[in-house]
């Protein structure tokens, strides 16, 4: 889809990003799954025993790994067409603040400062409400904006 406009886009209002969240979490699953899964047979092959706990270091590493996961995922969606499938359904795109496709940078920075507006009470995904240009914290802190995408009049049309 051209990012490229007439018209500038609206922002996204918060219960549109909630739910397109809603929708990636199943797909967040599937990757935890398969993230499980390698975990356990990298465990088996060392011959940990998977049945005790892992210890502090390596429960560590783990989560930073599935965290790495996560935000491959959404880096790549991003990076590729500015939508995770999520932000499909609900006709969301991220952006660069120029109106352009988000940079590397921009993603990388956006993944590592979303979980932050999520955890101190979800207040960084508050602020789109109070906010002139209804940017969460994320969107402020990684140069990008989250924006409502028109209708697509001609599926419209197909589908009457």
């Amino acid at each position: 889809m051209d990012i490229h406009t007439e018209q500038p886009l609206l922002p996204a209002s918060l219960l549109r990003r909630l739910m397109a969240m809603i929708y990636d979490a199943f797909l967040l699953m599937g990757i935890s799954f398969a993230y499980g899964v390698i975990v356990l047979l990298l465990r088996i092959l060392i011959g940990e025993d998977t049945m005790q706990p892992p210890g502090n270091v390596l429960q560590v590493i783990i989560v930073l790994g599935l965290w790495f996961f996560y935000a491959l995922f959404y880096v790549w969606c991003w990076r590729r067409t500015g939508q995770t499938l999520g932000m499909k359904s609900w006709r969301l795109q991220l952006q660069s603040r120029s109106q352009l496709q988000p940079t590397w940078k921009e993603c990388w920075l956006r993944c590592i400062f979303a979980p932050f507006s999520l955890a101190i009470l979800g207040i960084g995904y508050l602020w789109c409400i109070f906010d002139k240009n209804g940017d969460c914290l994320h969107d402020i802190y990684s140069n990008t904006k989250v924006v409502l995408l028109p209708k697509n009049k001609s599926n419209k049309k197909n589908s009457s």
